[in-house]
C-alpha cells in the first residue's frame, strides 16, 4: 500500500543486537548447529542496496558475508542464522556441482527444503529467484536459520558453492521501526486471521486462497493473487513494474495461521515470478496494476482463482478485504470495527476517475490486496491508504486494459 509520507532510512543494526554468522559443520553434525558458534559474522550490506521502493512496505534486510560449500569433509554444511530474523534468503553467487551432487536450502526441521543441482531446472528441482546478477537466490526460509548442506559422495576438497549475501526478515518491531505510514486502520482494528471465518463465513474463506503474500527482491512486501483461470497474476504498479524485479520476487501462497488468533502460519507453498505482461500507465493515485505469471503454476492452482468486475460497483456496496497488511500472515476485513457489527461497505463508488474508498481495515502490505463484494468478484484493488477513505482502483477499468491478456471466467 502506498501508505508510506517518506522512506525511513535504515540504520545499520548494531553488532550485539544484529550479529548472524555462519557455522561450518560436517554434514553428520548438523542436527547439533544450535551449540555451535556463529562465525564468522556477517556484515549489512551499502544502503545503497537495500529495498527503498517508494510506498512498499520495508521487510527485511540485505547482508553480506564470505562461506562456501566444499567436498571436503569439514565443509558440507553451513548454518546461516540470524537470531529473531523472520527469514533468512540465501543467495549462490556460483555452483560448481558434479553431476548429480545438489544442494539444499532447509529450515531446521526439515519442513521446509529447495533442492538445486548443477542444472537449476525448475521442473526437476526447486523454484528460485534471480537479480540479473551472477547466480541465484534460493528460495527464503521461514525463521531465523537457513540449513545449506552439499549432498555428494565425492571425496574431493574442491569448492562446490560459493554463498556471497541473504536477506533477513525484520521482526514485528522492526517492521514498525522502518516504515512510516499514514492511518489506514480506521478506529478500532476489526482483522481477523483467515481462519477464523472458517466456518461463519465460508465463501470469504475460501476466496481468499488465491490471495498470496508477494516478497519483492528479497526485502520488499506486498499483496497479490491468481486472476482468471489461466497463468496470470495482480497486484499494484507501486509494488513492482519491471522484468527483472518479477523475476527477483517470491510469491507465498497459504501463508496463514492455522489457529484463530494462533500466530502459528506455516510456510505455505512459493513459487517465483515468470513473466511481465502489463503494467498501468499513469501514477500510483490511478489504476496502479501490473499483471504478470509465476513459474511452477501447477503449484498454485489448488488455492483457485479470483475474477474482476466488468461494470462499476455502487455506493454502499457489501464488500471485503483479504490480504497481509504489515507482512502478516493473510487476515479479512470484513466488518468495520467490531465483530458481528457493521460490514464493510463501498463509501464513494466514484471517489475520483480511478478509485473507489471505503473505511475497511488496511495496513501497510495490503497493497495489491483484492477488494470483494458479496458476490466474491474483485471490484477493486486496493493500494491508497488514509481513513476515512482508503481506496481501491475501479476493477471494471483495469479488466478493460487487460481483458485480451486473461480468462475472466
Amino acid at each position: 500500500m502506498k501508505h508510506a509520507l517518506r522512506r525511513l532510512r535504515t540504520v545499520a543494526v548494531a553488532l550485539s543486537a544484529g550479529t548472524l554468522g555462519l557455522s561450518l559443520l560436517s554434514v553428520p553434525a548438523a542436527e547439533a548447529y544450535s551449540v555451535q558458534p556463529l562465525a564468522p559474522h556477517s556484515e549489512r550490506a551499502p544502503e545503497s542496496e537495500q529495498f527503498s521502493a517508494e510506498g512498499v512496505t520495508t521487510v527485511g534486510e540485505l547482508r553480506t558475508i564470505n562461506g562456501s560449500l566444499s567436498y571436503a569433509q569439514d565443509g558440507g554444511t553451513q548454518i546461516i542464522r540470524h537470531p529473531g530474523a523472520s527469514y533468512v534468503k540465501v543467495h549462490f553467487s556460483s555452483l560448481r556441482l558434479a553431476h548429480g551432487d545438489y544442494v539444499t536450502v532447509s529450515s531446521p526441521d526439515r519442513r521446509e527444503s529447495y533442492r538445486y543441482d548443477r542444472y537449476l531446472n525448475r521442473a526437476t528441482g526447486a523454484d528460485y529467484t534471480t537479480d540479473g546478477q551472477p547466480g541465484f537466490w534460493a528460495m527464503s526460509v521461514e525463521g531465523d536459520t537457513a540449513v545449506v548442506t552439499l549432498h555428494s559422495t565425492r571425496a574431493s576438497r574442491s569448492s562446490a558453492a560459493t554463498i556471497d549475501r541473504f536477506w533477513r526478515g525484520y521482526d514485528r518491531a522492526e517492521i514498525a521501526q522502518h516504515n512510516f505510514t499514514t492511518q489506514s486502520v480506521c478506529s478500532t482494528d476489526a482483522r481477523r486471521d483467515v481462519v477464523c471465518y472458517q466456518t461463519s463465513h465460508p465463501n470469504e474463506y475460501a476466496r481468499g486462497r488465491a490471495v498470496a503474500r508477494l516478497l519483492i527482491s528479497g526485502g520488499g512486501l506486498c499483496t497479490t493473487w491468481r486472476v482468471g483461470n489461466t497463468n496470470r497474476m495482480l497486484t499494484n504498479k507501486h509494488c513492482f513494474s519491471t522484468q527483472s524485479a518479477v523475476s527477483g520476487s517470491e510469491m507465498q501462497f497459504n501463508y496463514q495461521c492455522a489457529t484463530c488468533g494462533g500466530s502459528n502460519p506455516g510456510a505455505g507453498t512459493k513459487v517465483s515470478g515468470a513473466t511481465l505482461y502489463k503494467v498501468s500507465s499513469g501514477g500510483s493515485n490511478q489504476l496502479d496494476y501490473t499483471l504478470y505469471s509465476v513459474n511452477n503454476f501447477a503449484n498454485i492452482q489448488t488455492y483457485g482463482t479470483l475474477y474482476l468486475a466488468t461494470t462499476a460497483t455502487t455506493t454502499g456496496t457489501r464488500m471485503y478485504v483479504p490480504g497481509h497488511g504489515d507482512g502478516s500472515p493473510k487476515r479479512l476485513s470484513i466488518y468495520e470495527d467490531t465483530q458481528n457489527g457493521a460490514n464493510c461497505t463501498v463509501r464513494n463508488a466514484n471517489y475520483n476517475t480511478w478509485n473507489i474508498s471505503y473505511s475497511c481495515d488496511t495496513s501497510g502490505g495490503n497493497s495489491g490486496s483484492p477488494v470483494l463484494n458479496a458476490s466474491h468478484r474483485v471490484i477493486a484493488l486496493h493500494h491508497l491508504g488514509g481513513c476515512p477513505s482508503n481506496q481501491g482502483a475501479k476493477a471494471h477499468l483495469i479488466y478493460n486494459e487487460i481483458a485480451s491478456l486473461i480468462d475472466n471466467g
